[in-house]
């Protein structure tokens, strides 16, 4: 992999400018739960990262985004995250919403109605794959069903852990209208609207601010014209919007553990224990090292990941690789950094304590640790050889 260019450098910059100077002080006005701001300051944090020219900056420039390299946004979502509500809303979602990929496999009558208004924050998304039997294995776990009335398709089931659920506009559904296995799975467009859609609960979890839900979907009535791409073609439509979002998911976990470690190394030269400095005291000293091992090792998995992306080289197993990497180095990093603040680190005077319940949550989601190992076996197993890591980058 190419090292960082001078133009990526100077986008990091302004984004961690960004984050330090308009997201960090507005933090210190919140509960340290928030996940959200007014509409108000939120319409003028998007102005200034609409002025950068990196409002949606994860979006093809052929549907009005910047067109970022994979790289470049990789590290750009290091940055963004590096805040206390960082890992799940970084900046607020002042560079933008995110979570309907798919759709840009839509029609273009489809992307008009749909696409380019949640593009433009007007419309809220949410997206249902996971439902009460698993998410881990959806292509034989899916069990809600989208069976064809002339023009319509009539949908039952439910769905678990869904966000945005509660307030969205309308939904990416996965539903099945064959036989079992993969080639038997749809993805619909579900408005909200619609009457049989019902939200049944909010389901708390580890994460702060918003609740995932449980819907249910009572007999719905969905016109053929929501049917995104083919019938029969909504796992991969899933899986292949599930591989590459890894890369970006583990980058805010990345980012996390290295303002972890910048807030530890600021704290360790100045706390004074048995007559000398945290700093001094070569457990210490070990403790430092190891998370920055954890940090570099994780970061750079990620990025490889993203550069064979970009390569339009194969990256299922990398993103399984980094996404292993990040999400469990960065637990131990932010564990390691409570651990060195003691007591404090504890309170909710400091961010770690919410990054260690939600950083917990992101082994399980956008596919388990066991799951990423289970794609990295068969992919090495299914190997003529095993390449040396020369060849592999």
């Amino acid at each position: 992999m190419m090292g960082v260019t001078s133009t990526q450098r100077d986008l990091c910059e302004r984004v961690r400018t960004f984050v330090v100077e308009r997201i960090l002080p507005l933090e210190e006005t919140l509960d340290p739960d928030e996940s959200e701001v007014d509409a108000d300051t939120l319409a003028g944090l998007v102005e200034e990262t609409k002025a950068m020219g990196l409002y949606n900056y994860d979006v093809p420039a052929e549907h009005g985004g910047p067109g970022l390299d994979t790289v470049t946004m990789t590290l750009l979502a290091m940055e963004m995250s590096q805040h206390r509500a960082g890992l799940y809303t970084p900046c607020f979602g002042a560079f933008g919403p995110s979570g309907f990929a798919q759709l840009y496999d839509a029609t273009p009558e489809q992307r008009e109605r749909f696409l380019y208004p949640a593009l433009r924050g007007e419309k809220r998304v949410f997206f249902a794959l996971t439902e009460p039997a698993g998410g881990s294995d959806p292509a034989r776990s899916i069990t809600t069903t989208a069976t064809r009335d002339g023009n319509d398709w009539i949908l039952t089931g439910s769905k678990v852990f869904i966000g945005e659920a509660h307030r969205a506009d309308f939904g990416l559904v996965f539903a099945r209208t064959g036989g079992p296995g993969r080639s038997g799975i749809t993805c619909f467009v579900v408005e909200t609207n619609t009457p049989g859609y019902e939200v049944v609960r909010a389901i708390h979890t580890l994460r702060s601010g918003t609740t995932p839900s449980e819907i249910r979907f009572n007999e719905m009535r969905i016109p053929n014209e929501n049917l995104i791409g083919v019938e029969g073609g909504g796992f991969a439509l899933a899986a292949a919007a599930l591989v590459k979002i890894r890369i970006p998911y583990s980058a805010a976990c990345v980012g996390l553990a290295m303002k972890s470690q910048a807030l530890v190394l600021e704290h360790v030269k100045h706390r004074v224990v048995f007559g000398k400095t945290l700093a001094e005291h070569e457990g210490i000293q070990w403790m430092l090292c190891d998370n920055d091992l954890d940090i570099h090792s994780a970061a750079l998995m990620v990025l490889h990941a993203a550069s064979r992306a970009d390569q339009g080289l194969s990256f299922r197993r990398q993103t399984a690789l980094a996404k292993i990497s990040a999400t469990e180095a960065s637990a131990r990093v932010v564990d390691r950094s409570m651990q060195l603040f003691g007591a404090w680190g504890m309170s909710k005077d400091l961010p770690f304590e919410r990054w260690y319940r939600e950083l917990r949550i992101r082994r399980i989601g956008e596919g388990t640790s066991e799951t990423q190992r289970m794609i990295i076996s068969r992919d090495l197993l299914g190997a003529e050889s095993y390449s040396t890591l020369w060849e592999d980058v």
